[in-house]
């Protein structure tokens, strides 16, 4: 595999990721100036700046944001505990709640129009489209004038994730998707360790021959998630396709492909992770698989586990495989944008936050606990790939290479409906209950009549 230029790759894969975009209109409660603006009724400069002031009061300003599986992984608390630090009069309110329910969860609280959450992150763009539709966010085109705010730190990105011609949130992280391997395991079995240019077919074998033991004792040779980006992800891969087509023909391979893994035994059965409710992260933690797809955002979890002492095998990243057909370093991804909520009471002190939470010092705060974010900066990425829990050797820095970037969802008004229907048919499909035909008919189908196509 001829060497690539990492770090333009990375730095362009930013800009891409805002064309997964943002949303918002005016909010829905009075803020006085619907536009952004930081004049509010009632409002007495609740913002703070980021220098450990205390402003005119001694008494501590309490600021809510939403998270989502706060306790196994550093993304946010990171940066939530060098804001507290920097001001000592601020007090960070955590909303914490599983990944797999955090959309949901925040779709109630805000529908109750209430001061709390201040500031969203967003987990992924069709709900901050849905927030858009529904006016739950505040536009912050105001704030980025007044402080005379330079967006051009995240390359191109901040701009892309406007909306309607509005500014609703920044660039907090980028990631992709990698493929995670037990160096042990690897050695143990005499196997060498995946490649950076390793095709899916080559996966798959190597999935069977990693596969060992029974029962409880049991090694998978590779494990998938739940989630129907697991399939769809690589289907859409080569950039060809998005998951909002009129045709789903070109998705059967990969169903097929994936129930063979499954009914081969070499990846868990879909039916036991859903009904156990099990987390890939204690799947790949507790050593019951040699491989596993997931996004760049596991590296942080994983450096985290093994610094607090929960985790002690040797691990490794290689760049996630590729169709046949393409050269390696085609992958997907998505961006996490930082919003404020359009109800919120502390609107300059949420600005101050998410002006934190996106500047260049909490990206290299970020980077030590090896996470990317919305700027691509060489010094951060250059962190990551030294820090002391990151995985050695060049392979696993060239692991973080990609010359080519789609998104795993585009930007669609209904995409969160389009959604559901890809989630439904999905767990029909892995279940047996669907064929994959039926499936792929059943996709058509009702996309299509969401879209208005019929």
């Amino acid at each position: 595999m001829k060497k690539r230029q990492w770090m333009a790759a990375f730095m362009a894969g930013a800009m891409m990721c805002g064309t997964l975009a943002a949303c918002g209109s005016k909010p829905a409660q009075d803020q006085g100036n619907q536009d952004g603006g930081t004049e509010q009724a009632g409002d007495t400069n609740s913002g703070q700046p980021s220098d450990g002031s205390s402003g005119a009061s001694d008494e501590k300003q309490v600021l809510s944001v939403t998270t989502w599986d706060n306790d196994s992984s550093p993304q946010f608390q990171a940066v939530i505990d060098a804001y507290e630090e920097k001001n000592p009069n601020v007090e960070i309110k955590i909303i914490d709640t599983s990944a797999d329910e955090y959309n949901n969860s925040l779709g109630i609280s805000l529908s109750a129009a209430q001061p709390d959450p201040d500031v969203i992150w967003v987990k992924d763009m069709g709900s901050m489209l849905q927030m858009a539709d529904k006016e739950q966010l505040l536009p912050i085109d105001d704030f980025i004038a007044k402080d005379n705010f330079d967006l051009s730190i995240y390359k191109g990105a901040a701009e892309q994730l406007m909306y309607n011609g509005k500014t609703y949130s920044l660039p907090y992280r980028n990631d992709w998707y990698i493929l995670y391997y037990n160096k042990d395991l690897f050695d143990a079995a005499g196997v060498e360790y995946p490649t950076n240019d390793m095709t899916w077919e080559e996966y798959y074998e190597l999935a069977a021959k990693m596969t060992s033991g029974d029962g409880s004792s049991k090694v998978y040779g590779s494990h998938n998630h739940t989630w129907q980006a697991l399939v769809t992800n690589w289907a859409v891969q080569d950039g060809k396709n998005t998951v909002v087509e009129k045709d789903y023909s070109f998705m059967k391979s990969w169903y097929e492909e994936c129930l063979a893994l499954q009914d081969n035994g070499y990846i868990q059965d879909y039916s036991t992770l859903k009904t156990a409710n099990i987390h890939y992260s204690s799947v790949f933690k507790n050593q019951q698989c040699a491989m596993m797809p997931m996004g760049t955002w596991f590296i942080a979890t994983m450096m985290q586990s093994q610094e607090e002492g929960e985790t002690d095998f040797n691990w490794g990243i290689a760049t996630i495989p590729h169709s046949k057909d393409t050269e390696a370093g085609y992958t997907v991804g998505a961006l996490t944008p930082v919003a404020i909520s359009a109800f919120t009471d502390q609107a300059d002190l949420a600005w101050d936050f998410i002006k934190f939470a996106s500047s260049e010092e909490a990206a290299e705060i970020l980077a030590k606990q090896g996470v990317f974010t919305g700027i691509p900066s060489e010094a951060a990425f250059k962190t990551i790939a030294s820090a002391e829990r990151f995985p050695e050797g060049e392979s696993n820095v060239e692991a973080l290479n990609y010359t080519h970037y789609s998104f795993d969802r585009p930007l669609d008004p209904q995409i969160e409906e389009i959604r559901t229907v890809l989630d439904e048919v999905h767990e029909m499909i892995m279940i047996h209950s669907y064929s994959v035909d039926e499936g792929i008919a059943e996709l058509t189908e009702q996309v299509a009549e969401i879209k208005g196509w019929n």
